[in-house]
Parts: structure tokens; C-alpha cells; sequence
């Protein structure tokens, strides 16, 4: 498992060891101490949000102690990362398996996306995430 941030952990590791413990399937113990208490997850438009969402910490959190019960296996496979201070863009290649019948995918499906994500961050830990994924539909 990653590391845990400290107020000295450059931006891009901050960021790269919180997708490791995601693609790990850490909950929301294993994921806590890579975000802020202010973190603000904004997910543009996509398949399975059509109006997109803005989540807070909390609901973050929650949502990440139910993901083992949706997907399994998840992959992330970075294709580049751009640093630029306290902002980190990540572009990568994500797949998981489908736990339970979701649209479009049915149990036992393999469901992938590309995604880009702009992460900003501050004293170690992640301050904000703004999200855009592009998911595939079916299971090619």
C-alpha cells in the first residue's frame, strides 16, 4: 500500500500514491490521509452521471467504503501527468470489474474509461479533484 502523505510530499507523489490505494481498493481509512478536510470532487458529465456531480469529503469517503461492492480489480493505467506547482493533471486508462448489473455493463463485465483528472494540492494532501471520464460502452 502507498505511503501517507506528509506536508512535505511533492504534489505528483501525493496524487499518485492516492490512485494506487484507489486502484488497491482502499476504503475510506486507506484513503483519508491523501485529502484535505476542505476536498471537493467535481465529476464532469458522463455515462453513468449525465448531469455530473460535486461531491464533498464525506460523501467521498462513503462512496469509496461502497465501491468494493460495485467494481472489483481496478486498473489504472497512467498515460501522462503534468505538474505545475500545487496542480497535477493526470490523463490515464482505468477498468475494473462489474460487480452488479450497472447500465450498459452487466455482472462480470469488464467496464473502462479514459479519464483526466486535475488534482490541486496543498500542504500533502489533495484539495481538490476536477474529473472528466470518458467511458466505453459494453465490455470491449
Amino acid at each position: 500500500m502507498a505511503e501517507h502523505p506528509s506536508l512535505n510530499t511533492p504534489a505528483l507523489d501525493c496524487v499518485l500514491g492516492f490512485i494506487r490505494v484507489l486502484e488497491a481498493g482502499g476504503g475510506s481509512a486507506e484513503l483519508r490521509p491523501f485529502l484535505a478536510e476542505s476536498f471537493v470532487l467535481v465529476e464532469a458529465p458522463h455515462l453513468l452521471a449525465p448531469e455530473g456531480s460535486t461531491r464533498t469529503l464525506s460523501s467521498v469517503l462513503a462512496g469509496a467504503d461502497q465501491s468494493s461492492e460495485v467494481v472489483s480489480d481496478q486498473e489504472f493505467s497512467i498515460r501522462r501527468t503534468t505538474c505545475e506547482g500545487g496542480r497535477v493533471a493526470v490523463e490515464a486508462d482505468w477498468s475494473a470489474t462489474v460487480l452488479l448489473d450497472l447500465p450498459y455493463w452487466d455482472r462480470g463485465e469488464t467496464i473502462r474509461a479514459r479519464t483526466s483528472s486535475v488534482f490541486e494540492v496543498r500542504d500533502g494532501r489533495i484539495v481538490s479533484q476536477d474529473s472528466y471520464d470518458c467511458y466505453f460502452r459494453g465490455s470491449s
